[in-house]
């Protein structure tokens, strides 16, 4: 593995270097959302810790067998600074706190604190990350980490400084996606209902779970809502526009129910305020009890307390809303592209994993054109009875 010491000896890039390069090269230049590169940098900051430590700990172990080499040479003396009875000491012993340089030249060798070159990322060292993380991470966060590994190499190899990806040769562990939560429509609609109506609060909250459900929006979407982002006119035609991953915009049609829990929001809005200096957010659409741009963790705690109260689903969550409304409108008809230009996905087969078909959905797509379902199709030859 090649080091580096200290500053700029070897001429070598660290992977320190070539980490926050890359973290600058995912934002200026991909636009990767800030939530997307913080989730690279812990991922890569990892494995540039477990390099370090690895490298360590092999040096540790290369200058203890040296030592004692040293030693049965009769290079270094078996205790510095001691003489033997009736002996002449014939040189100077070493002074205290100071290696000799066969063990020197022994031990060299990177320390904990020292940084890895980016060459020293090779397949063995990126395997034993691997191991390590088994014991205590699950499948997907191993998985994410290896494709954090790769794209790193990937960047690097392009601009020359490493001659391959090592993190290519590694396998991805097998990810199981468990089924999505959901709800039917009287669920939904009886978790809609829950926020009272007396309170800014309560409007605003109505408001959140008509817009999460509505339009399909992912939490950090909704969170990030101006009140400029708000088309109401033509109630017909209302509609969201949307900052969504990698700062990609798209416009999202708002339903009735969504437009008109918006609409008496909006009267009484100007009620959450600070209480101590009266000032309120003026950019953001959904205000905190402070006033402030409502944020992530609240409007999860408030989706899974009506989830609770209102269809007895204490783990309901943002992202299940947002699941439920693509699940109705495939059972509704809607073409599975439309459902992915609303929800902002990249792949169709994003989509497709978030849009879970019913059972009962199928049943009469098969029932209605198929020769053999109970209902016969009206083109079916008739088969008479054996």
């Amino acid at each position: 593995m090649h080091v580096r010491r200290g500053g700029d000896r070897s001429g070598e890039t660290t992977l320190e270097q070539a980490i926050a390069r890359f973290l600058t090269y995912l934002t200026a230049e991909r636009r990767a959302s800030r939530h997307t590169v913080a989730a690279y940098r812990r991922d890569l900051e990892q494995l540039a810790r477990f390099a370090r430590e690895k490298a360590a700990a092999n040096a540790d172990h290369r200058s203890v067998p040296a030592r004692g080499k040293a030693q049965a040479a009769g290079k270094v003396p078996a205790a510095a600074g001691k003489v033997p009875a009736g002996k002449v000491p014939t040189g100077k012993a070493p002074a205290a706190g100071k290696v000799p340089a066969a063990d020197q030249a022994a031990g060299e060798a990177p320390t904990a604190g020292e940084d890895t070159a980016v060459n020293g990322l090779d397949v063995l060292l990126l395997r034993s990350w691997l191991g390590s993380l088994a014991r205590t991470h699950a499948p997907a966060s191993i998985a994410r980490k290896v494709g954090a590994a790769r794209a790193l190499l990937r960047y690097l190899e392009r601009r020359g400084e490493v001659d391959k990806n090592a993190a290519a040769q590694l396998a991805l562990p097998k990810v199981r996606r468990p089924l999505p939560t959901f709800l039917d429509v009287d669920a939904a609609a009886e978790v809609m209902e829950i926020p009272g109506a007396d309170t800014a609060e309560g409007l605003r909250d109505r408001a959140i779970l008509e817009t999460l459900y509505g339009a399909g929006l992912r939490v950090s979407e909704l969170c990030g809502l101006d009140l400029a982002h708000v088309d109401r006119r033509p109630a017909d035609r209302a509609s969201v526009r949307v900052i969504g991953k990698g700062d990609k915009e798209r416009i999202v049609p708002l339903g009735s129910h969504a437009l008109a829990a918006i609409e008496r929001y909006l009267e009484r809005r100007d009620e959450l305020t600070d209480p101590a200096t009266g000032a309120r957010d003026p950019r953001a659409l959904f205000l905190s009890r402070r006033g402030a741009r409502i944020g992530v963790r609240r409007v999860q705690a408030l989706v899974q307390r009506y989830g609770a109260l209102g269809a007895g689903r204490s783990d309901l969550h943002p992202h299940a809303l947002r699941h439920t409304c693509a699940t109705h409108l495939l059972d509704g008809g809607a073409d599975l592209r439309a459902i992915q230009k609303l929800l902002g996905h990249a792949s169709l087969a994003t989509t497709q994993r978030y849009t879970h078909v019913s059972i009962d959905h199928l049943l009469k797509v098969y029932d209605a054109a198929h020769p053999m379902a109970r209902n016969a199709h009206p083109m079916a030859r008739k088969r008479s009875p054996a």
